[in-house]
């Protein structure tokens, strides 16, 4: 029997508003993933030491405030201090499609803008997540 995907869901910078990120972390929980979420107002460092904590497969960063080109590398590199390169970082929310290439050079495998499907988000998710950590 294999274990589930870990993903954690995270709310970086002083952003306040969340139903985004208890929708996905709601859809991943029904497609069968174990879900972390960190709240509001979390640090790139917080974000990164409890993924550490968490063991998670994945990182999904919801971000609405616009500081997505500021906050995403700190985490990126916190995440790197941490050794947690293997990790699949995803985000979603306000990001505008001229920022998407700087954050995938970065290391974000996939940016989901509002309207996203959910089903597509989970497909994703377990066609990314590396398969030694899935069995």
């Amino acid at each position: 029997m294999s274990k589930p995907i870990r993903v954690l869901i995270a709310k970086p910078g002083l952003d306040g508003h969340d139903r985004g990120a208890k929708i996905i972390a709601r859809a991943l929980k029904d497609a069968g993933m174990e879900v972390i979420y960190t709240g509001i107002k979390q640090t790139p460092e917080s974000i990164a030491r409890t993924a550490l904590q968490e063991d998670v497969d994945v990182l999904g960063l919801s971000i609405l405030s616009g500081a997505h080109n500021h906050l995403f590398p700190e985490i990126m590199k916190h995440l790197h201090q941490h050794k947690l390169d293997h990790i699949l970082v995803i985000a979603g929310g306000i990001i505008p499609k001229d920022d998407i290439p700087f954050l995938q050079e970065i290391g974000i495998k996939a940016i989901y803008p509002p309207g996203s499907s959910l089903e597509d988000i989970v497909s994703f998710i377990r066609a990314n997540v590396p398969q030694s950590t899935n069995d």
